[in-house]
């Protein structure tokens, strides 16, 4: 077991109604994604079902601190420009997780 940092995505308090911009900015999203799971910093990440808490997705982040954790977020567009806000917490887990990516990456079926 080993701890990691749980994120919640959530809708951002910034609604931007220029298609392309957003567009762009959830490109940037999804990209920032692959480098953080390639650079092992990311080990789960997908989005939920449609619920009224308007809850988006989850990231489960392999670092130790909020702060390394913060540092992170503020490197993806999407939550940079506030369309996606987000809560963290320390979370604890299997030290098997980031074993996953390496599985996934072998049966992925879309890509980024």
């Amino acid at each position: 077991m080993k701890s990691y940092i749980f994120v919640i995505l959530k809708t951002g308090p910034v609604v931007i109604e220029n298609k392309t911009v957003r567009d762009s900015l959830f490109s940037g999203h999804l990209k920032n994604i692959k480098r953080l799971a390639d650079e092992d910093k990311l080990v789960v990440a997908g989005p939920l079902g449609k619920n009224d808490l308007n809850y988006r997705g989850i990231f489960i982040l392999n670092v130790k601190t909020m702060e390394e954790a913060e540092k992170l977020l503020d490197t993806d567009p999407a939550i940079k420009e506030k369309l996606l806000a987000t809560e963290i917490f320390s979370w604890y887990g299997s030290a098997a997780l980031p074993e996953y990516l390496k599985v996934a990456s072998k049966i992925q079926k879309i890509s980024f």
